[in-house]
């Protein structure tokens, strides 16, 4: 029996000052001026996209004492945008990264709760923890928590705000349907949570949204994160680009959901990807070398070296070989708030691994940082590029993909165009919207439905 076709989820991130950005193009635009949400939210919706997404920092990153060059322009509040998006689209799924070491339970239920209401149904969450004491300077509590206690607190978090979410759900906190009061024994929205991170209690003031509460997104591939995902999210990003890796991680995430009570089809998995498009495969190839050149300047490979050596490396030619002294490897280091620093936990090791590759290839710092960097996902004609987004899709190594253009906020438009077009004629992507909310376009089940379903059970 001939296996039925998956269908494929599609969204698409507002990059911002991620680092795939390429600022010196002339199609750049601004990504702090509302036109450029407008505009890549509508693709997206014209393309009949999931959701669009975006991830927050709370903090500008620096280096060596100093802004990092693609924070100069500022982050805005992710809250902020995503309501203003909701007047403007109808159909698209608004997620925002929101972290929970540093906020509160109550203030972040009730932005989704407002917002899933605003938009018809079609917020998500994207609950994220936040690792270094740099960024928690911005805070009352300063400071930041170990990996295990992050967890631990992000869990709870979440536990605590979808309590407060349920908290206006059954019959006896219905209002009066002729009258449009609550009974003087309602208690709608009344909670009470004790726990290890949170004591609190009293009254939760927005209604159930249309969606039960929004959907929730998890984006990390430790093993906390793994199996955080797997007993809580409906999403999960990852960063796995071959297909060889995608499908091992799908395979280790789905499989954990079985202890949690969970059916396979309740976590999808969402990889970022980003892609280059031209009319043949070999200009795609050609265009892709040089992004990689426009997206890794001198400037930036020698901070990106910095990363790993911690040391100010400013005075090297980035057109030449790797430093001969080896990292300082510190606690206190030359970048602050990047996340990267945390994927080289070893500088001694990668940088003898990197001088090994270097002399091998005869690369110079930056030919060395644009082939071990972020590589582009996918590269070709649309019909490239759509018939590997479907093998990716059809082998389980993914769900779908969250895809990360490096122009902002234009794009979008050309894979719209050229390649949904080839999808929707493979019949793996919707021609139209399934429904009014996330969940709908998701596949996802209403929490009600799932509650009622395990209670059966």
């Amino acid at each position: 029996m001939t296996k039925p076709l998956k269908q494929i989820h599609l969204a698409a991130h507002f990059p911002g000052v991620n680092n795939t950005t390429v600022w010196s193009d002339p199609r750049a635009g601004s990504h702090i001026e509302f036109d450029s949400f407008v505009h890549f939210a509508r693709t997206a919706e014209r393309a009949k996209f999931d959701f669009l997404f975006l991830a927050e920092g709370l903090r500008l990153r620096e280096q060596g004492g100093r802004i990092y060059d693609l924070d100069v322009v500022g982050r805005p509040d992710t809250f902020t945008v995503l309501a203003a998006l909701a007047a403007v689209t109808e159909h698209l799924g608004l997620t925002g990264t929101i972290n929970s070491t540093f906020n509160e339970p109550y203030e972040v239920a009730r932005q989704f709760a407002s917002l899933d209401h605003l938009s018809g149904g079609r917020s998500a969450w994207n609950v994220v923890t936040s690792w270094d004491a740099f960024t928690g300077e911005n805070f009352r509590r300063g400071g930041f928590l170990p990996q295990e206690e992050r967890y631990s607190r992000a869990r709870e978090f979440l536990a605590t705000a979808n309590e407060l979410f349920d908290s206006w759900h059954g019959d006896e906190i219905l209002a009066d349907q002729e009258t449009g009061t609550f009974l003087r024994d309602a208690k709608a929205g009344a909670f009470v949570h004790t726990g290890q991170h949170f004591d609190i209690h009293g009254q939760f003031n927005v209604p159930r949204s249309p969606q039960g509460r929004p959907v929730i997104f998890q984006a990390g591939d430790s093993e906390e994160g793994r199996e955080f995902a797997a007993s809580e999210a409906d999403a999960i990003f990852s960063r796995h680009a071959t297909l060889a890796a995608g499908r091992a991680f799908y395979t280790d995430v789905k499989k954990r959901l079985a202890k949690y009570g969970r059916h396979h089809d309740e976590l999808l998995i969402l990889p970022a990807a980003t892609f280059t498009l031209a009319d043949t495969d070999a200009e795609a190839e050609e265009l892709a070398k040089e992004v990689r050149r426009q997206q890794v300047s001198g400037a930036t490979a020698l901070k990106h070296l910095e990363f790993v050596w911690n040391r100010d490396l400013s005075s090297y030619d980035p057109d030449g070989p790797l430093p001969d002294i080896d990292p300082e490897v510190s606690d206190r280091h030359i970048s602050q708030g990047r996340a990267q620093v945390r994927m080289y936990r070893d500088p001694l090791a990668t940088a003898r691994e990197w001088r090994e590759l270097a002399a091998a290839n005869n690369w110079s710092i930056r030919d060395l940082v644009i082939e071990t960097g972020n590589r582009q996902n996918f590269i070709g004609s649309a019909e490239t590029i759509a018939r590997t987004l479907n093998e990716f899709v059809q082998a389980d190594a993914s769900d779908g993909f969250v895809l990360v253009p490096h122009i902002t906020p234009t794009g979008l438009d050309e894979l719209a165009d050229k390649v949904v077009p080839l999808l929707q004629e493979r019949g793996v992507f919707r021609t139209e919207y399934e429904g009014p909310t996330l969940r709908d376009h998701l596949g996802l089940a209403h929490p009600d439905d799932v509650r009622d379903e395990r209670a059966a059970s």
